[in-house]
């Protein structure tokens, strides 16, 4: 018999790093808010790569931490190594990526859910989600029931989940977790249009059982970056990663067995990871590939399990360490655990709207890989919007939606909402049409306001932000009043970086805006030059160099304003309207666009269908 257990406004099911970002952002904002686990030893798990960022991901990392966010920090306090990664590319893809102590992330993160004012933290499985006056009513595996004002979905690969491994299948979560069984078929009942996605992992080797001694070692930077802004120094890197290669052996125990992936067997129905796909899947796609790159990274300070970067599997665990005893320093390695494939039920995305809201259910939201997506960073970024929204609902505000035209988040979340994931969908620097002034490097210059205007920044912490503006304002003044004079010596470091000599005086702005030079060779002709941060010097550097394309870029932000300030009405019919491509048409009635923007970003929706819609909207003007 159920009973009656309490009431919360916000209630977030999963601990994960959506689930995280989104009970802290809740809670923060003054909700009475509550996070349910399966297993609370699980809260902030790293269940697959012991690294926070990446190329875009660290990009979102950034922008969640200029927003008020707690994974940059967290990932600050449990770094092991830290490298900035396309230094060799321009700085629109410059990402940083470190390698972390997952356990001891895991705790840290469960200790500050622990410690934040207004929110429980409740290790129980919650197995159904009904609609209730007031809100919606959760009930646990134990019969508890709780109604709460707004629910967030953050399940990870827990729902539904099922492993496999070769030719042996079992429902489970991630890490030998429980899976969470009854509350897929509830969400179905209650409307949500649930489908199946599969991800992976490589094995954990025993650190001793590797021979390093020929392999190349990847170093982190010197000094490293944190992620978050408030981080002033990570110390030194405390570990090194190395890397190796695959082989034709490697790839030949893959093509005898082949037979026995569950993925190439067909018992997998999920749809994987087209950009993070398993090796077994890289040997038969790119078959005409010698070798394969693969990164051997430590999953903590205090263990001895490394990770095998790049080397997820389904084949059977004595396959799997058949093929790996192939690999260059690989030879004796001990397998601590296998590497294993994982399907689950995910949502399909588009099925809301840019605050991540079910559009047919008020105050459920969804988070996270639930939400169809890939990736820690993906979900904590995810997860922060729909906590914010959560709470800005259940206190009749107006709510947070952020666009592609001022951070990666935006992107990530319009693009879900409007173009689905037929995938488990991975942010990538190419998927920003914008990324030159979506740089990592601004990310507080963009967000940190946004941040302070919801609450989530401090007082202190903003006045510390507004310095750094007029700092930067008067740098970027000083190097356009200050002109250095012509001499032998500047004129020979010109000449050895390949850049004309100069015969009147020169303003400092305008030698920096060649290619070729830059702050460090500038500093022993730059006598005044202020004690700044190293990260204002970049961000000036940056504006300098490429103004011309950050203002080409600008433009088209204002181009693109201009079509989502033409608003849709939300509940009109576009079958009524003629000119419009039937496909179009089930689209926008499917999606349901708030804008002219938002309608051309739909894939389906041509720009003739664009034209129609523009035109229809003057016809009607007022109306």
């Amino acid at each position: 018999m159920t009973y009656f257990a309490g009431e919360y406004d916000v209630a977030v099911i999963g601990a994960g790093h959506a689930g995280i970002e989104a009970a802290l952002a809740a809670s923060r904002l003054g909700c009475r808010t509550a996070i349910f686990t399966i297993n609370m030893d699980a809260v902030g798990n790293c269940p697959c790569n012991p690294s926070i960022g990446g190329t875009a991901k660290g990009h979102l990392v950034r922008e969640l931490d200029a927003l008020g966010g707690e994974m940059g920090k967290t990932a600050d306090e449990c770094f092991l190594q830290s490298r900035m990664l396309n230094r060799g590319k321009g700085p629109a893809v410059h990402s940083l990526r470190a390698q972390i102590d997952r356990r001891k992330y895991s705790d840290t993160m469960k200790h500050k859910l622990e410690l934040q004012e207004n929110l429980e933290l409740k290790q129980a499985e919650i197995t159904s989600i009904e609609k209730a006056d007031g809100g919606y009513l959760l009930t646990t595996q134990m019969l508890a029931q709780y109604l709460c004002k707004t629910v967030i979905i953050a399940t990870g690969t827990f729902l539904g989940g099922r492993i496999y491994v070769g030719e042996v299948s079992y429902e489970s979560g991630p890490d030998g977790m429980f899976p969470a069984t009854k509350l897929a078929e509830s969400l179905k009942t209650i409307g949500l249009p649930l489908r199946r996605f599969k991800t992976g992992t490589p094995a954990r080797m025993l650190r001793r059982s590797i021979d390093f001694s020929d392999l190349e070692v990847q170093k982190g930077d010197e000094p490293p970056q944190p992620f978050s802004y408030e981080t002033e120094s990570l110390g030194e890197n405390k570990v090194d990663c190395h890397i190796t290669w695959t082989n034709d052996r490697t790839k030949q125990v893959i093509l005898e067995n082949i037979h026995r992936s569950p993925l190439y067997a067909g018992r997998i129905e999920g749809v994987g990871p087209r950009y993070c796909p398993s090796f077994e899947d890289k040997v038969m796609r790119f078959s005409d590939k010698p070798r394969h790159q693969l990164f051997i990274e430590p999953c903590g300070e205090n263990t001895e399990e490394m990770y095998l970067q790049g080397m997820s599997s389904s084949l059977p665990e004595e396959v799997q360490l058949k093929f790996y005893r192939t690999i260059k320093g690989l030879e004796n390695c001990v397998m601590m655990r296998p590497a294993y494939a994982i399907e689950y039920d995910c949502v399909d995305p588009t099925a809301m709207n840019a605050t991540l809201e079910f559009k047919e259910l008020p105050g459920l939201f969804g988070a996270g890989q639930f939400n169809g997506s890939s990736g820690y960073e993906e979900a904590a970024a995810q997860g922060f919007v729909a906590g914010v929204n959560a709470a800005l609902k259940v206190q009749n505000k107006a709510p947070f939606v952020l666009t592609r035209a001022n951070s990666y988040i935006g992107t990530l979340i319009d693009d879900l909402v409007t173009k689905g994931a037929n995938e488990p969908y991975r942010m990538m620097t190419s998927r920003s049409e914008y990324r030159l002034l979506l740089r990592q490097d601004n990310a507080d210059e963009r967000l940190t306001p946004i941040g302070y205007e919801l609450g989530l920044i401090s007082e202190s912490r903003y006045q510390k932000f507004l310095k750094k503006q007029e700092l930067k304002k008067a740098e970027i003044k000083r190097l356009k009043s200050t002109t250095i004079a012509p001499s032998d010596e500047l004129n020979a470091m010109l000449v050895s970086r390949e850049t004309s000599e100069v015969t009147t005086g020169i303003r400092l702005i305008d030698l920096l805006k060649r290619p070729q030079l830059d702050y460090e060779c500038l500093a022993e002709f730059d006598t005044d030059r202020p004690d700044l941060e190293q990260n204002l010097f970049e961000q000036v550097e940056i504006e300098i160099k490429y103004e011309g394309y950050i203002q080409k870029q600008i433009k088209q932000v204002e181009q693109m304003k201009k079509l989502e300030s033409k608003l849709l009405p939300v509940d009109f019919d576009y079958k009524q309207l003629n000119g419009l491509r039937l496909e179009a048409q089930e689209k926008l009635n499917k999606i349901k666009p708030l804008n002219i923007g938002q309608a051309s970003r739909i894939s389906g929706v041509s720009p003739a269908d664009v034209s129609v819609l523009l035109i229809w909207l003057a016809a009607n003007k007022g109306k």
